[in-house]
C-alpha cells in the first residue's frame, strides 16, 4: 500500500470540505482512478470530474500517472476563471487530418476580439530537394505534457482567452497540415505574440521529430541541432 497526501483547491476544497487528506491506496493505482474513487465517495465532486488537472509533487501529470509512497497528489480545478483559462483548449497528437477551421471554432469565445491561427504544411521543395512526403514521430506522453506547459506559459505571458494545439504524427503528404495552433485574445497583438511564441517554443522543446522523404533519399530534420540551453 502507498500512503498519499491528497490536496484540494478552490471550489474542490469547498466541495470536499477539506484542503488535505492522507489515505492509503494499492500500489499501481493511477491518479485518474483515485479521482474517480473520490467522486464515488464525495458526490459533490462529480460535477467537476471532467474538468480537473492532476499534479504529483508540484508537477502536472496525466490521469494514468501512478504515484509512489508518500507522494503529494493535487487535484487542480481550472485556474483563473475556469473555462476562460488558456489551457481549456484541447492539446492533442494524432494521425488524423487536422481541421484548422474546427480548431478556430474551438477557441472562439465572446471575450475574444481576435483569433490568430498558425498552420504548418508540407511544402513541395526544401533546400533544393523535391520533397515527396514527411513523416513525424513523437514521444507522445512527454510531448503532450510539454505542449500543455507551453500553452500554460502563453496564457501567463499574454492575456489570451483560449489556445488549442494539434500535431500530426505518421505520414503527412504534400499540402497537408502537420501542426496547427489557434489563439484567441481580446486584442490582436496578444493573439499574434502568443501564437508565435507557441509555435517557436513547440519547435524547441516538444519531442516530435520530422523525417523528410525526397527524390533520391531521406533525412531526419533538426536532429543535427541542439536543444535550448535550459534543457542541457
Amino acid at each position: 500500500m502507498n500512503r498519499l497526501t491528497l490536496k484540494f483547491f478552490a471550489t474542490l476544497r469547498e466541495r470536499a470540505r477539506t484542503a488535505e487528506m492522507s489515505r492509503e491506496f494499492p500500489e499501481g493505482i493511477t491518479v485518474g482512478e483515485i479521482w474517480a474513487g473520490l467522486g464515488n465517495e464525495l458526490p459533490a465532486l462529480v460535477a467537476h470530474r471532467d474538468r480537473v488537472a492532476f499534479a504529483v509533487n508540484h508537477e502536472y501529470v496525466k490521469d494514468d500517472y501512478r504515484p509512489h509512497n508518500n507522494d503529494e497528489v493535487a487535484f487542480i480545478p481550472p485556474v483563473s476563471g475556469g473555462s476562460d483559462a488558456p489551457w481549456v483548449g484541447s492539446i492533442s497528437i494524432g494521425r488524423d487530418l487536422i481541421d484548422v477551421q474546427e480548431l478556430e471554432q474551438e477557441v472562439t469565445h465572446p471575450a475574444a476580439g481576435a483569433i490568430v491561427t498558425f498552420a504548418g504544411t508540407t511544402r513541395r521543395n526544401n533546400v533544393g530537394r523535391r520533397v515527396l512526403r514527411l513523416e513525424y514521430e513523437a514521444y507522445e506522453p512527454m510531448a503532450l505534457s510539454e505542449m500543455r506547459k507551453l500553452a500554460h506559459e502563453a496564457g501567463q505571458r499574454w492575456e489570451i482567452v483560449r489556445i488549442a494545439i494539434r500535431h500530426r504524427i505518421g505520414v503527412v503528404e504534400i499540402g497537408e497540415t502537420s501542426v496547427a495552433i489557434a489563439v484567441a485574445a481580446a486584442h490582436r497583438a496578444e493573439a499574434f505574440d502568443a501564437c508565435r511564441f507557441a509555435i517557436d517554443r513547440l519547435k524547441e522543446v516538444v519531442p516530435i521529430w520530422k523525417k523528410e522523404y525526397f527524390e533520391g533519399g531521406e533525412v531526419w530534420l533538426g536532429c543535427q541541432t541542439s536543444h535550448p540551453p535550459e534543457l542541457h
